[in-house]
């Protein structure tokens, strides 16, 4: 992390660089740079953050079906996250059968059954795992281990508690989805939530919206694309192009309308290819959907460096916007949800996505509005800040186009 007095010193040497590009250098930094002084350290701690806790998305996806006295069900793990917790084989992240993984059949079972246990009727049951696969989902390799929970009774309550991966990874999740003759319910575990308790005849409806509206929340928060391509389309917001340069807008309502424009056209484009792809109306391969996104956060960005658009930002966001939203349904399609429950689910997740895109704005537009007429804003965080976003998007670009895995997020 970044300290005060390091970001200090730093500032200063930029002051003592002015006269390299044609400014005479003042004895004492602007008022205006000392009143916004904090508003720097913070802007700058917020993209350092967002960096330090980028990394790909850690999921696991839980399938139970009770059938009469039967409990059925399949977990599925990203080899990349079983890597972390067993003895496998060197480049096990790319096998494509299970005796590529090279570990013993009972090292996986013995791990199921210490990190997915189950209670039926209040009554502790043993997990029997009964097959093994490696299956191709759109955002890698998966094991796919299904298994029977003992049971000699008719369930009425079952519960079941999560404790796979987070030791390695905190923010990893666990999507599930329980089928019972009552009705389904879905939901999303984590480190500080890693069990449920469902009463099979009355499927808590509330719980699982809110739950996929912070799932929605993480998923905007937790995708440094998504929240780059963001960025890049707001850093702008609070200038106009004249002259070939940015200037910074006179006043705080021009800069909210665009915002505005841009906010609103992601949204409404995302929510429509959100829609269509969880619904499977439309179905796109993921490597070409993952690569159009990074293509869309370099376009975005070079769009601040040579304006083509040239204030149509909001035509970007709503063209790009098509793209991301397609990349968003990856989350629930992998569910693998009953029409019932995902009208609900696919309502949550974009609640909660477009608060978590709010959230960005409301932090994002104050600073960049107090800042907008700094040489530091304009240069620093606009055009530098513009190319660093191209050159980590056209990274990604190829290491998803090709399958290349070079990239750590």
């Amino acid at each position: 992390m970044i300290g005060m007095g390091s970001m200090d010193a730093q500032f200063q040497t930029l002051q003592s660089d002015l006269p390299s590009f044609g400014v005479t250098k003042p004895r004492r930094p602007p008022m205006r740079l000392r009143v916004f002084s904090p508003l720097i350290r913070g802007f700058l701690l917020i993209l350092v953050s967002i960096s330090l806790y980028a990394h790909q998305f850690s999921e696991s996806y839980l399938g139970v079906a009770v059938k009469g006295k039967s409990v059925l069900g399949h977990w599925d793990i990203a080899l990349r996250d079983l890597v972390h917790v067993l003895p496998l084989a060197e480049n096990a992240e790319n096998a494509a059968t299970w005796e590529e993984l090279g570990v013993e059949d009972s090292a996986v079972a013995d791990y199921a059954k210490a990190h997915v246990r189950f209670k039926i009727n209040d009554v502790e049951r043993l997990l029997l795992v009964t097959k093994r696969s490696i299956r191709l989902f759109v955002d890698g390799a998966y094991a796919v281990i299904e298994f029977e929970v003992e049971n000699p009774l008719d369930p009425y309550t079952v519960e079941f508690e999560y404790s796979a991966i987070f030791d390695q990874d905190p923010q990893h999740r666990c999507l599930y989805l329980l089928e019972s003759a009552g009705g389904d319910e879905t939901g999303v575990l984590t480190g500080d939530h890693r069990s449920q308790h469902f009463e099979l005849s009355k499927p808590d409806v509330l719980r699982q919206f809110k739950e996929f509206v912070v799932q929605g929340v993480w998923h905007i928060w937790m995708g440094f694309d998504h929240v780059l391509f963001l960025l890049a389309l707001l850093l702008p917001s609070v200038l106009r192009r004249e002259d070939r340069r940015w200037q910074p807008v006179e006043a705080f309502r021009p800069a909210a309308i665009n915002v505005v424009k841009i906010v609103t056209a992601f949204t409404v484009a995302h929510t429509i290819t959100l829609t269509l792809a969880s619904l499977e109306l439309v179905k796109l391969p993921s490597r070409p959907v993952e690569a159009a996104i990074a293509l869309s956060v370099a376009v975005a960005a070079g769009n601040n460096i040579f304006p083509f658009f040239k204030g149509r930002g909001w035509l970007v966001a709503f063209g790009f916007g098509l793209v991301h939203g397609f990349g968003f349904a990856s989350v629930l399609r992998e569910l693998g949800l009953p029409p019932s429950s995902l009208a609900r689910a696919l309502v949550g997740f974009n609640i909660g996505v477009e608060a978590g895109q709010l959230a960005i704005v409301a932090v994002f537009l104050p600073v960049a509005y107090g800042l907008r007429e700094s040489w530091f804003y304009r240069r620093a965080m606009v055009t530098a800040g513009s190319v660093g976003i191209v050159i980590v998007a056209s990274a990604w670009m190829v290491d998803r186009a090709f399958d290349m895995r070079f990239m750590p997020f």
